[in-house]
């Protein structure tokens, strides 16, 4: 079901719910005011035929002079009975009147009570027991009124018939109104959907409108926007991710051919064939290397195998180790800078992955090595209670500003890069490798001073 639809669905059965609890409130009231009205009607009438013909003593005397019998007649189709104190029926207003009723209500009426019978079918009856004083004390007569409430009824059913049809059309504008708040509420979303149905792969620089711009629906496109603008940024790094790596990767195979072509066509003489197998096995390194460089890549944006505790420094060690095999004529430094005032042991212990950790050291390393001049300086220290940093300083030719932005792009070489080993595929790897890791890697550098590589890791509690 469309939202506006279910919008106006709950909007609908709420007011209707509201309207239907409100006119029952309305209908029950009048009805319960019907009825008090009329049991005082019925009271009062009553009360009158008593004064007339018991205190009047008509009754004791059997005469009721210049009375008849339906002259207290004052309610539709009522019906009047009196009961003496011995319980005998001293008066009625017509004979077709059922005493039998009456007689079995004599004992449960108490003197001086007014009593309320059940209706049966419109007829309504109450019962009063008077007090007629005299000489010898004070005897009680039992009356017994019903009647016909016709005019409460019928205003009654009036009223209800007035409910019925004001919630009828209450009903119908209530579902057009739901029907027009739901699509002015919706027409933003709506907006938006149009918008993002025009954006696609080879647009995505397009934006959604954000609106006032402090609503939830601004919110949501905001968030959109920021979406697009991720995605957009993901697009333009695969693409040129794809550009350097189809490059890349035609040049050794371009080699590779060439070569063994060359060789197929022109060597005659065991040493041509051995230095055309030199220079293709040169390629297939060249292209296996290349591979793999960019297979790690993408492993690391996959799955990792689950973290475990990894001390840093032991990674940091082996690190250098390897960079020292590497380049051997290189001074390579580590020193360690602020640690916990009050640690006892493993005061380096990072939650991850060892071997990843190595590789992302390493790779810092390795840059610092390739292109400094001078010594590389390693540092460990904390740089706060929970926080790790890992700090490699180089004194080679620098980075420019324009490069910095760069950097981490895969397969993106710096001019200084440029005749030296590599792929463009170090710092990519790192930079993700630390921010699987939940931390963060950083690149400052001057250019002509040297470079400085800073990674932030979350520490395991000491």
């Amino acid at each position: 079901m469309l939202i506006r639809n279910k919008l106006m669905l709950r909007f609908t059965l709420l007011v209707l719910g509201i309207q239907v609890s409100f006119s029952a409130f309305i209908y029950y009231f009048n009805a319960n005011t019907r009825a008090q009205r009329f049991e005082h009607r019925l009271a009062t009438s009553a009360t009158l035929a008593g004064r007339l013909l018991v205190r009047s003593h008509k009754l004791e005397t059997g005469t009721l002079g210049s009375l008849r019998r339906n002259d207290l007649i004052t309610l539709t189709g009522e019906q009047i009975s009196i009961y003496g104190p011995d319980n005998t029926l001293r008066y009625s207003s017509t004979d077709n009147i059922d005493q039998a009723a009456n007689r079995a209500r004599l004992a449960s009426l108490q003197p001086g009570q007014l009593a309320t019978y059940p209706a049966v079918g419109p007829r309504e009856s109450v019962g009063l027991a008077l007090p007629h004083p005299h000489a010898q004390g004070v005897d009680y007569y039992r009356i017994f009124v019903s009647a016909e409430d016709r005019v409460g009824w019928s205003r009654l059913r009036q009223l209800g018939l007035l409910l019925v049809l004001g919630n009828v059309g209450a009903l119908a504008l209530t579902i057009l109104a739901g029907w027009y708040f739901a699509g002015a509420a919706l027409a933003p979303v709506a907006r938006i959907s149009r918008q993002a149905g025009r954006i696609s792969a080879t647009n995505l620089g397009r934006r959604l409108s954000e609106g006032n711009g402090r609503d939830e629906l601004a919110q949501l496109a905001h968030a959109f926007n920021t979406m697009l603008a991720g995605l957009e940024q993901a697009f333009e790094a695969q693409k040129s991710f794809l550009g350097h790596a189809s490059h890349e990767l035609r040049t050794p195979l371009t080699s590779l051919t060439g070569t063994l072509e060359t060789a197929l066509a022109y060597d005659d003489s065991l040493p041509a064939a051995r230095q055309s197998i030199s220079h293709a096995l040169d390629a297939s390194r060249h292209l296996s290397a290349l591979t793999n460089s960019l297979l790690a890549l993408a492993k690391v944006d996959g799955a990792l195998p689950a973290f475990g505790p990894v001390r840093l420094d032991e990674c940091l060690n082996q690190a250098l180790a390897f960079a020292r095999a590497k380049y051997r004529g290189r001074e390579l430094r580590l020193a360690f800078g602020e640690l916990p005032a009050e640690a006892e042991a493993d005061v380096f212990m990072v939650p991850g992955n060892a071997e990843l950790l190595t590789t992302a050291l390493l790779n810092l390393l390795d840059n610092a090595g390739k292109y400094s001049a001078g010594p590389v300086l390693a540092e460990l220290a904390y740089a706060g209670p929970a926080t790790l940093r890992v700090r490699i300083t180089d004194a080679g030719p620098g980075l420019s500003p324009d490069e910095l932005s760069h950097i981490y792009e895969p397969l993106y070489r710096a001019a200084g890069a440029v005749g030296r080993p590599g792929y463009g595929l170090g710092l990519p790897l790192t930079q993700r490798i630390v921010q699987r890791h939940g931390g963060r890697l950083e690149l400052t550098s001057v250019v002509g001073e040297g470079t400085t590589a800073t990674v932030w890791l979350p520490a395991s509690p000491v």
